[in-house]
């Protein structure tokens, strides 16, 4: 509306009578018959994104997850749980996007997943979502107080 305004703004200094500006947002009708302009209704309307090639409408969740995604960073962290034991036999993996630091940064943080990890498969959890959880968790806390983000974090555990 502040640009509309300004723009009403402009064409009176420039010698339009301000009784002939009309402020009209999107969605509104405005009628313009016998050298008249007056404003007659509104349509509903709404905003169209425009996506590679699809264009239409695009969900509250959607944009926030792009949202993060530019502001926020994303993870992945990867680890191999060994099935019987519950000891982690190779990762964690991490891999970050969007981020000024190196993926060496994260280096620091996979000594404590592991331990994490360790430690929910001898209490006995053994469920796969559950492991994520805890993945996600340990380094969202690390990242949260260390770097100052909240990233979009993709944990994968899989067993062997």
């Amino acid at each position: 509306m502040r640009h509309l305004i300004a723009n009403g703004a402009i064409a009176v200094k420039t010698g339009v009578p301000a009784q002939n500006v009309i402020l009209a947002e999107d969605g509104v009708v405005v009628d313009l018959a016998n050298g008249q302009a007056s404003i007659v209704g509104a349509v509903p309307c709404g905003y169209v994104y425009v996506d590679g090639s699809s264009v239409g409408r695009i969900t509250d969740a959607e944009l926030k997850d792009r949202r993060i995604l530019s502001e926020e960073g994303f993870i992945s962290l990867f680890a191999v749980v060994d099935a019987a034991t519950g000891k982690v036999v190779a990762g964690p993996q991490i891999q970050a996007r969007g981020f000024a630091e190196g993926d060496e940064v994260f280096d620091a943080i996979k000594p404590q997943i592991i331990a994490a990890l360790e430690e929910a498969a001898a209490s006995g959890t053994a469920d796969n979502h559950q492991l994520q959880q805890i993945m996600r968790r340990t380094i969202g806390r690390w990242v949260s107080s260390r770097l100052r983000r909240k990233p979009m974090i993709i944990p994968v555990v899989i067993k062997a």
